[in-house]
């Protein structure tokens, strides 16, 4: 059985890494003003950050079309019998339901869906080895045992640095943000049941941005390897600062630097930090 591996644009994988993989990714689109944007193909993420830097209004975010799905899934049909389709958390976006109803209309194609409870570049983990064992041959129930497998072991956390963003996109009341911004509060958010929740509010950002990689100490404490991504939100200094100083302290913890892309940023604002890992053999 041959097999593919497609994804959405919100696991911002490096357009090298997913050639490289055949990995196929359906965008999903960020509307500013009147013009609607896939995000990795019509904008970049710094032309995404200046063009709404001064905007009071909140862009808008949209998933991916049913009929973007059917017709990515009836082109691969072509050339492939499965494909694993591997999308952002189900909790926040509708796009593995889009998924899923294309998967039963398109005929000479089997489609499994994995929901990754997550998004950005952790989700990306599992489309990356999810692509890596379809090209050596697996079967597409012995990748998605391999995905639920690293479920066990992944984490994901994020530092919001400017608390405007989430209160424009409903999703703060104005009490808490006034109060955020007096006392500086950085909220530090996790997924948990596939939808984004506080985790902790923490004063400042240098300790937030501790209290995170204090998290990842504790479990490079457990296992003996970790692959670990630093998102950052248009602000890749502050990211490689961060790197280098983990690298020091976590020898066995292979990090790479991502990014809060269009869709992601919109809800999480510029400025903000994550990190998430997973444990690899």
């Amino acid at each position: 059985m041959k097999t593919v591996v497609v994804t959405d644009s919100t696991a911002y994988i490096p357009k090298e890494i997913r050639d490289r993989l055949h990995i196929h990714m359906v965008p999903l689109s960020v509307v500013i003003g009147n013009d609607t944007y896939r995000e990795e193909i019509d904008i970049s993420t710094t032309e995404f950050y200046e063009k709404i830097r001064n905007d009071r209004a909140l862009p808008k975010t949209s998933q991916p079309s049913l009929g973007n799905f059917v017709e990515t899934f009836e082109e691969l049909s072509k050339e492939y019998d499965a494909v694993i389709s591997i999308h952002l958390s189900s909790g926040i976006s509708g796009t593995l339901a889009g998924a899923k109803q294309a998967g039963e209309i398109v005929n000479n194609l089997d489609v499994y869906t994995f929901d990754s409870e997550v998004s950005c570049m952790v989700q990306g983990f599992y489309v990356v080895r999810a692509a890596e064992m379809a090209l050596s041959g697996a079967h597409p129930e012995e990748i998605l045992i391999e995905l639920n497998a690293m479920k066990q072991t992944t984490c994901a956390y994020f530092m919001v640095d400017n608390l405007d963003h989430l209160h424009r996109g409903g999703r703060l009341n104005g009490i808490e943000r006034i109060i955020g911004s007096v006392l500086q509060v950085k909220p530090i958010l996790h997924f948990q049941d596939k939808v984004i929740v506080p985790f902790e509010k923490v004063r400042t950002r240098k300790k937030a941005m501790k209290r995170i990689a204090d998290l990842l100490q504790e479990d490079a404490q457990k296992y003996e390897k970790l692959q670990a991504t630093i998102i950052h939100a248009n602000n890749e200094n502050d990211a490689i600062d961060w790197k280098n100083e983990l690298e020091e302290i976590l020898p066995n913890v292979q990090f790479t630097i991502s990014y809060f892309g269009p869709v992601i940023g919109t809800h999480l604002g510029e400025g903000s930090m994550g990190l998430g890992w997973v444990k690899i053999d």
